[in-house]
C-alpha cells in the first residue's frame, strides 16, 4: 500500500508561516516514505475563497520547492459526498 498524505488549504488567504509548515511535514513525509502528496485546495467557503489566494498558495508552495502528486478542488468534487 502506498501511503497518501494530503495537504489541504483554504484560499481565503495568503500561505502562512503554519500552513508552510504543515505543508513541508507532509512532503517530507510523503518522499520520505515513498507515498503520495494530495493537495486539495478547500473552497467551499464561497463568499471568502478566491482564484488569486488559491493562485498564490501554489506559487508559494512551488517557491518552496515543494511538489505534489494529485491536486483536487473541493468545490469540483462536492458530488462525490453528497
Amino acid at each position: 500500500m502506498i501511503p497518501r498524505f494530503r495537504f489541504a488549504p483554504s484560499p481565503t488567504g495568503g500561505l502562512h508561516i503554519g500552513t508552510a509548515r504543515t505543508a513541508l511535514f507532509n512532503w517530507l513525509a510523503a518522499r520520505s516514505m515513498g507515498g503520495k502528496l494530495i493537495l486539495r485546495i478547500e473552497d467551499t467557503d464561497i463568499k471568502r475563497s478566491t482564484a488569486a489566494y488559491e493562485k498564490s498558495i501554489i506559487e508559494d508552495l512551488k517557491w518552496f520547492g515543494l511538489d505534489w502528486d494529485e491536486f483536487y478542488r473541493q468545490s469540483e468534487r462536492i458530488g462525490i459526498y453528497q
